[in-house]
């Protein structure tokens, strides 16, 4: 979990929870709903794959505050989200998720589309393995840690009332 690698699709500013999960189509079949993700980029519906990641600029996940967001991503098996920054509920669903989505400053210009990205979770320090560079992200408290480690917020809640 805390080492993650995968092929690089590029997302610009502002991109909205109805992207990630369209109201629309909330009772779609999974093999319906999942070719509307993120549609307004013309391939990732089609050629999106398990393991692959997500480098975003400012204000990741604005928008109304829908769960099904960061689940349908990683419903689709995206590895994590590196943004310059997130609307404030969607990283807080992230979290409850246990769906990485970590800030990293510089992120947007230091990928292209396709380039392989490495994560340290826990340290939050960003390679781009095609050109080499290294970024630190924004590291994530000890508490949201132990929240994506443990699978989310509910089974965190569920081992804290086993040891009351």
């Amino acid at each position: 979990m805390s080492l993650i690698r995968g092929r690089v699709w590029k997302f610009g500013d502002n991109i909205n929870t109805d992207a990630m999960a369209p109201g629309f189509a909330f009772k779609a079949p999974w093999e319906e709903l999942k070719r509307l993700i993120l549609h307004l980029h013309p391939r990732f519906p089609f050629e999106v794959r398990p393991g692959d990641v997500i480098v975003a600029g400012r204000n990741w996940g604005c928008g109304s505050s829908r769960e099904q967001a960061p689940a349908n991503l990683k419903r689709l098996g995206i590895g994590c989200v590196l943004a310059e920054s997130f609307g404030r509920i969607y990283f807080r669903n992230s979290v409850a998720l246990a769906f990485p989505s970590l800030v990293c400053p510089g992120v947007s210009q230091a990928f292209s589309e396709g380039d392989e990205l490495e994560l340290e979770l826990e340290t939050a320090q960003v390679r781009n393995l095609t050109s080499g560079e290294t970024l630190q992200g924004e590291t994530l408290s000890r508490e949201m840690l132990a929240i994506i480690a443990a699978g989310g917020i509910l089974p965190t809640l569920k081992a804290r009332l086993k040891k009351l």
